[in-house]
């Protein structure tokens, strides 16, 4: 997600600019590479790139390759080969051994645009699904590229509400939006398509519940990520936006005040970090019941185990179901020493969490790393 977000501000700032711009999308992958379907990259009149689409081997020919498509204003699909040994032929080196498909794509002033589908993802702020229509085996068809983005609440379309398939397009995006996992369909006009039919999780919603020193590599490590940031605490001396310019709200609330600060969602973890044993007892009590997917208690284990005793022998009944939402001692096992360390551990222990993941070791997987999307 925060590569849309990067790519949706990059044409903002193109656009008032006057630029002309192309985005360019990995829409299909057979075998291995660097960057998954669905990976982005904004490329203006003038050279500028915003989001990647390798490891950069590939992003100087689809410039070259998008200035043509600008010029035109034409969709283009670009297909690297690099299942050949010899594919320094091709002037990049990739050395994935797979076939990547990108679509490029002109963006023209039509009102659901490609960016326009975007836009509408980031502002909902809830889960997604964006489809993008090409054609790999005849490339001179035309190429309905990013058509179709449908939220919860809403359905953005682009210039293919007359195709026969569009019912099928339409049912198909909605089983992905309801399963939670990308697929790849194939659908027949006057050529045969493929649709990158691709669930976009929304953004991760990190709300940090202290504002102690210790509380600031912790927002600046998950605003790399892109990560919707709240600091929370009693303390106004403390909470402050010039000491958390990495936040996208600084709140001072005492514990029963805080959730009316949140909008509570599937992707909303808490990290309570206050140094503060009362105001973090106070405020599990009323998170308990919510189970949220993730809530971190920073420090030891006995001091998570008493508060949890405090807690029952006050009459809160607490649930299995409640304590596996718990993480204490917040954080992955890496050893980490000092604030920026243990900020690293928590963030990387959030993201496994919410992408049921264990955490581990990428050698020790014997199955690929990347779950295939559905056919």
């Amino acid at each position: 997600m925060k590569e849309i977000i990067d790519i949706v501000a990059a044409f903002n700032e193109a656009d008032k600019q006057g630029k002309k711009t192309a985005l360019a999308t990995v829409v299909l992958v057979e075998g291995s590479a660097y960057r998954r379907a669905g990976a982005r990259m904004l490329i203006t009149e003038d050279g500028r790139l915003t989001g990647a689409i390798s490891g950069g081997c590939l992003e100087g020919d689809a410039l070259r390759k998008a200035r043509l498509v600008i010029l035109q204003q034409q969709p283009m699909l670009v297909t690297y080969d690099t299942t050949d040994d010899d594919d320094a032929k091709l002037g990049v080196g990739l050395g994935c051994n797979g076939i990547i498909h990108i679509l490029i794509e002109p963006i023209s002033t039509q009102p659901n645009n490609p960016i326009n589908l975007l836009k509408a993802i980031v502002n909902n702020r809830k889960p997604a699904v964006l489809v993008t229509l090409f054609s790999v085996d005849d490339r001179k068809a035309p190429q309905p590229g990013t058509c179709l983005c449908i939220t919860k609440t809403d359905q953005l379309v682009n210039g293919i509400e007359t195709a026969p398939y569009f019912g099928a397009l339409q049912s198909d995006a909605e089983r992905v939006l309801k399963d939670q996992r990308s697929a790849n369909n194939i659908y027949t006009d006057s050529a045969v398509y493929t649709a990158f039919i691709e669930y976009v999780q929304p953004v991760i919603s990190l709300v940090v519940i202290g504002a102690g020193n210790d509380a600031i590599p912790l927002t600046k490590i998950a605003a790399v990520l892109g990560w919707d940031i709240t600091v929370i605490d009693g303390r106004n001396n403390y909470a402050l936006p010039e000491r958390f310019p990495s936040a996208n709200k600084v709140i001072v609330a005492r514990p029963e005040q805080v959730l009316n600060h949140i909008e509570l969602t599937e992707w909303t973890a808490f990290v309570l970090m206050t140094h503060n044993y009362i105001y973090e007892l106070n405020l599990l009590k009323e998170l308990l019941p919510l189970t949220p997917p993730y809530i971190g208690v920073l420090g030891p284990k006995k001091k998570l185990d008493r508060m949890l005793t405090e807690l029952e022998n006050t009459g809160t009944k607490i649930t299995r179901e409640q304590l596996d939402k718990i993480y204490g001692p917040t954080g992955l096992d890496i050893g980490s020493e000092g604030a920026e360390e243990i900020a690293l551990s928590v963030v990387a222990e959030i993201k496994a969490v919410l992408s049921a993941r264990n955490g581990l070791s990428l050698r020790n997987k014997s199955v690929n790393i990347h779950a295939k999307t559905v056919s």
